[in-house]
């Protein structure tokens, strides 16, 4: 479970950043900002994707992933050997 959802949220929060900075290129005068922005976040995520944003953002999704279930593995862990103390 802890792993479904560290895979989720990376993709939720570059998913609602990109939709914030598409929000906020419909005021006339923010537009240049919003677009220089998003061209950034894509411009790194395609740094892992080998030069696909959306690839890119599957791996770090795979990354962080994997960095939770590890880390609840140590949890699990950390219980089984503190709760024989």
């Amino acid at each position: 479970m802890s792993s479904v959802i560290s895979f989720i949220a990376p993709l939720g929060l570059v998913g609602t950043a990109l939709l914030a900075l598409l929000g906020v290129g419909h005021i006339s005068s923010l537009s240049p900002f919003s677009q220089i922005s998003i061209q950034r976040i894509q411009d790194f995520l395609a740094v892992f994707g080998n030069g696909h944003p959306l690839q890119g953002l599957f791996v770090i999704g795979f990354a962080s992933s994997v960095v939770g279930a590890l880390f609840d593995i140590f949890n699990f862990y950390r219980y089984q050997s503190l709760r024989g103390q």
